[in-house]
């Protein structure tokens, strides 16, 4: 199984507060709603299959195959490059989703591919549910419900490091803040007259950033040590900090689990569409301060 920033096995999650708070219990009927087992499958397996037609259609036409990828997998292209380097990663990708003994771990150039796949399928899926609800009920995913792009890579993946130098929604505030500050450093040290690679180099301690996201960033191919998959066995309790109680100085939020706390951040992210940009900011920044304490 594909290991993530969270389980992706979890069924019927719910949170402690939801009872009292309306906002919360519609976000968390909406993520009871999902099945991330099966969202992950089809949209790797969708991606290969689209990519398998299109190498076929265009196996001639290398243009035409070239911009197929840039538009399909617009954040990986670039260092992913060709169609057999991406087939061979997702095929990769879909043997260790589909095994049940292990978790595998991803690098940044994983996490670039699996973005692009579930962002594509995700449009897609969506499309069918808006047009023909009961064709979209074969994929068993959402119950019907539009899958939120946005939410689910908030939730679920660690970091979006590899985006860094793209534009990130507002819906993304987390992630975007994080690669704001990195983009914001890094352009002061390429002002201060060093490359963009050292300068990359000179900020990753201080950000944590890891060295597969260094190569990733930098357009490095993919090496034969990024190409792996690191498994652990399925055995070991590698999201069990996620769901200790926390204790002591957290304010407002002790007593919740980390898991709780992302359940919670999601559900003020997602209901910025009905609120002012600058109050949804200000919420953030209250709710950052206060888990600084």
């Amino acid at each position: 199984m594909l290991a993530f920033a969270k389980d992706i096995t979890i069924k019927d999650p719910n949170h402690p507060e939801e009872a009292k708070n309306s906002e919360l219990k519609e976000y968390m009927n909406y993520q009871r709603s999902l099945d991330h087992e099966r969202l992950i499958y089809h949209a790797l397996d969708y991606s290969k299959t689209e990519l398998q037609s299109s190498m076929t259609e265009f196996q001639d036409k290398k243009e035409k195959l070239d911009d197929y990828l840039k538009n399909q997998f617009k954040i990986c292209y670039t260092s992913l490059k060709s169609a057999d380097t991406v087939i061979f990663m997702l095929r990769k990708l879909i043997n260790g989703h589909n095994s049940s003994n292990n978790w595998y771990k991803m690098n940044a150039y994983y996490y670039a591919l699996v973005y692009d796949c579930i962002k594509s399928f995700v449009s897609f899926h969506n499309s069918i549910i808006q047009k023909n609800p009961d064709k979209a009920q074969e994929f068993n995913i959402s119950n019907g419900t539009e899958v939120d792009f946005d939410d689910w890579i908030h939730l679920f993946f660690p970091d979006l490091d590899f985006h860094i130098g793209n534009n990130l929604d507002g819906s993304q505030y987390p992630f975007a803040k994080r690669n704001k500050a990195i983009e914001e450093h890094i352009a002061k040290e390429v002002n201060a007259g060093k490359p963009f690679e050292e300068a990359l180099q000179t900020v990753k301690e201080k950000h944590e950033i890891e060295d597969a996201s260094i190569d990733f960033l930098t357009n490095k191919e993919i090496s034969k040590d990024n190409m792996e998959l690191f498994y652990t066995s399925a055995e070991n309790p590698i999201y069990e900090y996620l769901t200790e109680r926390e204790d002591g100085s957290w304010g407002a939020v002790e007593g919740e689990s980390l898991l709780d706390q992302a359940y919670y951040l999601g559900s003020t992210l997602k209901v910025w569409v009905w609120r002012k940009k600058e109050d949804a900011e200000s919420t953030m920044e209250d709710m950052s301060n206060m888990l600084k304490k």
